[in-house]
C-alpha cells in the first residue's frame, strides 16, 4: 500500500505540477531543525531562496511566505523582492500571509488571517490586516496560564492521534459551545 500512495503522490505532483519542500531546498530555501509545517503552505518558488525558516518554526495551514511582490511590475518595471526570515520559535498562524523582506523574530506568534507587511519583534504577538502589536507572549502565556485554572481540560484521546469517539466528540460540542478548553 505504502508503494501505490508514494506512485500516486509523485503523479499527482507531475500532472498539477506541485512543488515539494525537497523542490524549495534544492533551489535554496532554508529550513532548520524540527520545523513543523502544516498541509497547504504556499512558497514563493520564484525567489524562494530568499526565504529561510530557522529551528522550531511552527506554520499552521494554508501560510503564504512571499519574496517579491509584482504590483510594482507595470508601473515602474521592476519586480520589488526581500528577504523571508522566520526567526527560531515562531508560529505562524492559519492562512497568514508574510510579505516580503519581513522577518518574524523569535518566538513571535502571528495570529490567523494576518498580513504580515512590516517585521515582527521577538516575544510578541501581531494581528490583523495589516498585523499589529496585540501583546507579548509573556502576557499571553500568563494569561491562558490563569485560563488554564477554570476551563475544561481534555487529554490526547479526545485528539484525532487518540482515537477519539462519537461520545467524546459530542462531549466536546456541548462543553465547548459557548467557551473554550484545552486539549492536551
Amino acid at each position: 500500500m505504502r508503494v501505490i500512495n508514494f506512485i500516486r503522490a509523485r503523479f499527482r505532483k507531475w500532472l498539477n505540477e506541485e512543488y515539494w519542500m525537497e523542490d524549495y531546498k534544492k533551489m535554496g530555501m532554508k529550513i532548520g531543525k524540527n520545523c513543523d509545517i502544516n498541509p497547504g503552505l504556499m512558497v514563493d518558488y520564484s525567489h524562494c531562496w530568499l526565504i529561510e525558516l530557522e529551528d522550531r518554526v511552527t506554520l499552521a495551514p494554508q501560510v503564504y511566505l512571499l519574496a517579491h511582490d509584482a504590483s510594482t511590475k507595470r508601473t515602474l518595471n521592476h519586480t520589488r523582492l526581500g528577504r523571508v526570515l522566520i526567526k527560531a520559535g515562531a508560529f505562524i498562524g492559519a492562512r497568514s500571509i508574510i510579505m516580503p523582506g519581513v522577518t518574524v523574530g523569535e518566538n513571535a506568534i502571528v495570529a490567523a488571517g494576518s498580513v504580515v507587511t512590516k517585521s515582527v519583534e521577538s516575544n510578541t504577538i501581531v494581528g490583523g490586516n495589516p498585523a499589529k502589536f496585540i501583546m507579548t507572549t509573556e502576557d499571553f502565556f500568563a494569561k491562558n496560564t490563569e485560563k488554564l485554572k477554570f476551563s475544561k481540560l481534555y487529554d490526547s484521546s479526545y485528539t484525532i492521534q487518540g482515537g477519539i469517539d462519537q461520545r467524546k466528540k459530542q462531549q466536546m460540542i456541548t462543553e465547548l459551545t459557548h467557551t473554550t478548553g484545552y486539549v492536551i
